[in-house]
């Protein structure tokens, strides 16, 4: 059965899910690069009018729409999709990685951001539906990407500064200034 969950996005919406979703990790996918996308699910779930952007968690799927349709209307259509393909299918959407990350040239200060991004950062941002993926760091300056939920999010800007930025500088003191990419 699908439930929903409301985020402090109003332009998305978190549908939790008993079966797994994905196998590997959160990834998110946005409409502008569909022609990429080998994924049937997500291809058809990219093609629905409005959908701008999904993510894919264990769990969990968000979908972030465009100003332009309804909840009413996409909701409906999204349960359905999901319901659908695990009547059909036995195994995640996602059983295989689409990004690979590079875990062997990892410095010391790069591996605690990530427990920390991991352990006390990713599991609240994806209560709201969203992901914090890490993308560098250097100088003192952490670079992130946010993702479901968070892109765009009215709130994301104050998450970060107040939320991961302090975080991240109280447990790794190499870390000055977190940035959103």
């Amino acid at each position: 059965m699908i439930q929903t969950e409301t985020t402090p996005n109003p332009d998305s919406l978190k549908f939790l899910s008993d079966n797994v979703i994905s196998a590997v990790g959160t990834e998110e996918f946005h409409k502008s690069k569909q022609n990429e996308i080998r994924n049937p699910f997500i291809k058809e779930l990219l093609n629905f009018d409005g959908v701008e952007l999904i993510l894919l968690s264990k769990k969990f799927l968000s979908v972030k729409k465009t100003k332009e349709v309804s909840w009413e209307e996409l909701k409906p259509m999204v349960i359905s999709h999901l319901n659908d393909y695990f009547e059909k299918n036995k195994q995640p959407i996602l059983v295989s990685k689409t990004i690979d990350d590079n875990v062997n040239n990892r410095d010391e200060t790069v591996n605690k951001i990530l427990e920390v991004l991991d352990t006390k950062i990713r599991p609240a941002v994806a209560r709201d539906g969203g992901d914090i993926k890490f993308k560098s760091f250097e100088n003192g300056v952490v670079k992130v990407e946010l993702q479901g939920s968070c892109s765009g999010c009215p709130s994301s800007l104050m998450t970060l500064k107040q939320g991961v930025q302090n975080l991240l500088k109280h447990y790794v003191k190499e870390v000055h200034v977190v940035e959103a990419i």
